[in-house]
């Protein structure tokens, strides 16, 4: 039963990074971007948990921790870049 809910579960999470994919792609300005890179970096994180739990093992907890932090301090200076044209004063 529990496997039956992790394959469904990575099938809704990989949809939704698909989804994710088609608006970076067909986004009408750069926000929507930033905003589609910034939820596909978060269902990446949700499909390597996931892929963790299914194997059964904590080793891909590191690397979701990793993309996470990284997600973030990208989205960060994407969104200083857009606001005022340089990452760093």
């Amino acid at each position: 039963m529990i496997t039956t809910a992790l394959y469904l579960t990575i099938a809704m999470v990989t949809l939704a990074a698909l989804l994710n994919v088609y608006r970076l792609i067909a986004g009408p300005d750069e926000p929507d971007r930033v905003l589609a890179i910034d939820t596909l970096y978060i269902n990446a994180i949700a499909l390597i948990i996931l892929l963790g739990i299914t194997l059964g093992t904590r080793m891909y907890l590191e690397s979701a921790l990793l993309i996470a932090v990284m997600g973030f301090v990208s989205t960060v200076a994407m969104a200083k870049y857009l606001k005022r044209g340089s990452v760093i004063e």
